[in-house]
């Protein structure tokens, strides 16, 4: 019986064919791949410089920014120690501390948001700056890595103090925050002078994180109607929303247990 010819030429391309392909795929696919890699690369290495030219101790500590460094830094990006859009960087950066930075946190943040120039941060901080007061998931991002930021080295609460400055700072508009406040109801003032009457306890992380829930309800609905005893508020919430009816009725005479 014969053997059938098998036609190679059907199933496979000449060879020269073969070389067009491939030529062809690597002029379409090879140079976005390198192009990506090599902006990466080059974002990495600006971002790189930008952080070594701030270091405060090259020698004993290359991978991190100081005190004097971090201010210098937040100067030269037009950023104000005493504004949200600090505490918004720090965020960003993922600052271990108060005024501390970390090459890993600042080459990463920076090149999330495609800031790999001086120019380009600073145009950022200023959209942060706009955006931060009017947009509730930035700012709760914000307020919430404030807490652990804000802490004292070794403690799990925030000072009373501490955390009384940061709601000030937060919850009024002054310095880039959001208005706590109604027209018949100051109620930041009430907030800060209630804990105070109560011994200015330290604040836990559920507390602090609940009272920015507790400030958008409010600034919805100073009425309580949507407040139940039954709920899932901190329990100083709970004391807060009875101190605040008493004191509606019986104006300054109330005093806080």
């Amino acid at each position: 019986m014969a053997s059938e010819q098998i036609d190679v030429d059907f199933i496979l391309p000449p060879l020269h064919m073969c070389h067009i392909m491939m030529s062809s795929m690597t002029l379409t696919t090879t140079p976005s791949y390198f192009q990506s890699s090599q902006a990466n690369s080059g974002t990495t290495v600006s971002l790189n410089k930008i952080f070594d030219s701030y270091r405060d101790d090259p020698e004993d500590n290359p991978d991190g920014i100081g005190i004097e460094g971090a201010m210098k830094f937040l100067g030269d990006i037009h950023v104000q120690l005493d504004e949200v859009t600090c505490l918004g960087i720090a965020e960003l950066l993922k600052s271990p501390s108060m005024g501390e930075f970390t090459r890993e946190g600042f080459v990463n943040g920076w090149r999330s948001v495609g800031a790999d120039t001086e120019r380009k941060m600073i145009s950022h901080a200023q959209n942060l700056r706009i955006s931060t007061p009017t947009n509730p998931d930035t700012f709760r991002r914000i307020y919430r890595y404030a807490f652990p930021l804000c802490r004292l080295q070794g403690q799990r609460n925030l000072q009373f103090e501490i955390a009384a400055d940061q709601w000030r700072l937060f919850f009024t508009p002054t310095n880039g925050g959001t208005q706590w406040n109604t027209p018949t109801t100051p109620w930041l003032d009430w907030w800060i002078e209630f804990l105070e009457q109560r011994g200015k306890r330290p604040v836990n992380k559920d507390l602090w994180e609940q009272v920015e829930v507790f400030m958008r309800k409010t600034m919805e609905d100073e009425a309580f109607s949507w407040w139940s005893p039954d709920g899932a508020w901190p329990g100083t919430l709970d004391d807060f929303v009875g101190w605040v009816q008493e004191k509606r009725k019986n104006g300054d005479k109330m005093e806080v247990e």
